[in-house]
């Protein structure tokens, strides 16, 4: 008999009709491991060796409370694993890690090997380019190189409009965002394509923030939410449960004015971006409605 059940778990487990249940994962092993990004700044980034900070590492511990609630677990183990944008998809499906709160984009094409939890921030794709370069816009960048991070949705837009608009760009591909920034730096780049608020975060910690500026229209809008394993709405419920929470009690503005606007580590500037109008609508009417 109990042979039967492991074999119907197996076969189950193998085809994919189990749902996930990361709760009871968790408990077993008494250890929840949270991922976080080394240069995503102000959501998360490193702040010293292996210290994991920001407006997203806060969200994560917000969740990681909960989380030692509901399983009665005051005491369990929490791990930090960092990610890059190529393989935080991998490392969630694969049960690796259990939560990426960083900065990712909540589409449709992840949706189909990941879960999304309640919008938490609005973006667009612009450029960081240095004040002396004379770039502007988009079409200052025909026949240039243009640095853009590895598995972005970054670099499937530019790559589009580039083809649209025939402006013959030369992408680099980094392998993270404090590798695209250096190539902007060091002059191997005219440009670093990526989301405006991460471009607002990197040129504010950077080596000479008076030297670089964000510049261009926003290619498009999109929302970023942490991303949890599939099928697994129990733990979605749980997660949406404290991100909502704190939308209502007004933790979650506290937290944006935090890493938004106030000075942060380690330069103690601040980026000085008001809360975007899509994000206020979301506060008011909280939704997990992915980018197209």
């Amino acid at each position: 008999m109990k042979l039967s059940v492991l074999m119907a778990a197996v076969l189950l487990t193998a085809t994919g009709a189990q749902a996930a249940d990361t709760l009871a994962k968790v408990a077993s092993s008494n250890k929840i491991t949270m991922a976080y990004r080394e240069s995503s700044v102000p959501f998360s980034y490193l702040d010293g060796p292996s210290k994991p900070i920001g407006f997203s590492v806060e969200l994560s511990n917000a969740i990681v409370a909960e989380v030692k609630k509901k399983l009665n677990k005051p005491n369990l183990e929490v791990a930090w694993m960092a990610v890059t944008s190529q393989n935080r998809i991998p490392l969630l499906s694969n049960g690796t890690i259990d939560v990426e709160c960083g900065s990712t984009t909540n589409n449709t094409a992840r949706a189909k090997d990941v879960a999304f939890a309640i919008n938490h921030f609005y973006t667009g794709t612009r450029l960081l380019v240095k004040k002396t370069s004379g770039i502007k816009n988009y079409a200052d960048l025909k026949g240039k190189q243009v640095a853009i991070t590895t598995g972005t949705t970054n670099m499937l837009v530019v790559r589009k409009y580039n083809e649209e608009k025939k402006l013959d760009i030369d992408i680099l591909s980094a392998k993270d965002h404090a590798d695209a920034l250096l190539l902007v730096e060091s002059d191997r780049a005219a440009a670093f394509a990526m989301d405006d608020i991460l471009l607002y975060g990197l040129r504010s910690n950077s080596k000479n923030p008076a030297a670089l500026e964000v510049v261009g229209d926003a290619l498009q809008v999109e929302p970023y939410a942490c991303m949890l394993p599939k099928d697994d709405p129990q733990f979605k419920a749980l997660v949406d449960g404290v991100i909502t929470g704190m939308m209502k009690s007004g933790e979650f503005e506290k937290l944006y004015n935090k890493w938004f606007l106030g000075p942060i580590p380690p330069k103690g500037l601040p980026i000085g971006l008001p809360m975007s109008q899509e994000l206020k609508d979301n506060i008011k009417t909280p939704s997990d409605k992915p980018a197209t």
